[in-house]
């Protein structure tokens, strides 16, 4: 049986919705990536601006951490013979497992969601794509069936390509399915970050899609530094909470990498981290409780560091931040590594107690969500005047929409 917190067993999803017109959706992004708008919130109260004066909001030796991810064109659109399209939604490499090596690889197996399922029997999908003047065939295989999931195999006739290749020039940018149409070309730079790198997310994390680089540079001449960790955003992000009490909700798994040296500057520059991003913060806060599972010697999962979904309710010892970093930094210079590799399932809801930052930047979210749960539990109840204030005020909702900037309380700026 699943040992539930009993703090949040009274927390009722209901209790996190709010009335969301569609026309406040942002369905496509602005011209200008830091032309949204930005609503502050510190001690209580709420004021907003436009983004590009987020220079003036945050103060000299502030440490931005970026996720810098990069979403992938995860969806592979097929077409049988018999005219049925399916689509095929990748969602993270099965063999090989790590994504570089499977992004690297000629052949290679993915968990996968299967449109129009039913038309896809027992034969191979076909598509011919062109590289650079050749052609190539795909190969897509069903290799098992799941519940909600299949695995499968990828294939094609020319190995001097990798699947990196593969997918840059198959697969369509996966966009959220609440902006109710198809990916067009303009989402394939906008529905990035300036700074992604790192290929594995099929969702962006979209409170860094208003940073240009200008601004860095700017924030940079202000001494704001800026550091990074890798979080790949997996299609659960969207996943409604369907249950009436929150923790009847399964948590989906994500993978996350940090790099030491990024952690020695959680160590020293802790009380003036602000994340950029519900990823970003989820990554942060999973460190805290990974260093204590390090400590107890209690924290492998299949040969990888993991984070339950519950953990950070149970476990025990509550060592200050910087301190449990310091456990996962000397877990690492032990086995000569330089970079942390882990996945999570954490829930943040409210009632739980960040630690690891004293600002959050974010969009805003949808009613009944998860991400919703996280902001309240920086906000309080405040998340209602929070997002009063953003309907009554004009902002853009979602992940084309607008952004904030969340204070914790008793934070001094």
């Amino acid at each position: 049986m699943i040992n539930r917190p009993e703090s949040l067993k009274n927390i009722a999803i209901s209790e996190f919705d709010y009335p969301l017109p569609d026309e406040r959706i942002a369905k496509y992004p602005l011209a200008e990536r830091d032309m949204s708008k930005l609503l502050v919130y510190r001690d209580g109260a709420i004021s907003h601006t436009v983004f590009t004066d987020i220079e003036n909001i945050l103060s000299p030796g502030d440490e931005l951490i970026f996720n810098n991810t990069r979403v992938i064109p995860a969806r592979l659109k097929f077409q049988k013979s018999t005219g049925a399209n399916i689509e095929i939604f990748c969602l993270e490499p099965v063999a090989p497992a790590e994504y570089q090596v499977s992004f690297q690889s000629h052949q290679c197996t993915w968990k996968c969601i299967v449109g129009n399922l039913k038309k896809w029997k027992d034969n191979d999908l076909i598509k011919e794509i062109n590289i650079n003047g050749k052609k190539v065939l795909l190969k897509a295989t069903k290799i098992a069936d799941y519940q909600a999931s299949q695995h499968i195999e990828f294939s094609w006739d020319d190995a001097s390509f990798s699947f990196s290749e593969i997918i840059e020039k198959a697969g369509v940018t996966p966009i959220p399915p609440y902006l109710h149409r198809d990916s067009e070309a303009i989402d394939r730079d906008r529905y990035q970050t300036v700074y992604s790198k790192v290929k594995g997310s099929v969702a962006a994390p979209t409170a860094g899609l208003h940073f240009t680089d200008d601004i860095l540079n700017k924030l940079n001449n202000k001494q704001v530094q800026t550091s990074e960790v890798t979080l790949h955003v997996g299609a659960g992000t969207f996943k409604p909470v369907q249950t009436d009490n929150i923790t009847d909700h399964e948590m989906h798994t994500e993978f996350f990498s940090v790099p030491l040296q990024t952690l020695k500057l959680l160590v020293k520059k802790h009380g003036n981290i602000v994340a950029v991003g519900t990823t970003t913060l989820r990554t942060l806060e999973s460190l805290y409780w990974l260093g204590i599972k390090v400590r107890t010697g209690r924290y492998e999962h299949d040969g990888v560091l993991h984070l339950n979904q519950w953990d950070a309710y149970h476990l025990e010892g509550t060592p200050s931040y910087s301190e449990s970093i310091r456990y996962l930094i000397d877990y690492l210079e032990k086995r000569n590594e330089t970079e942390l590799f882990a996945t999570t399932q954490i829930m943040i809801a409210p009632g739980y107690q960040i630690r690891s930052i004293n600002a959050l930047i974010t969009n805003f979210h949808q009613p009944k969500s998860t991400l919703l749960l996280l902001v309240s539990a920086i906000t309080g109840n405040d998340w209602k005047k929070i997002y009063d204030y953003a309907l009554a005020n004009g902002f853009r909702f979602l992940s084309y929409g607008d952004s904030s900037i969340l204070f914790l309380p008793n934070k001094k700026r």
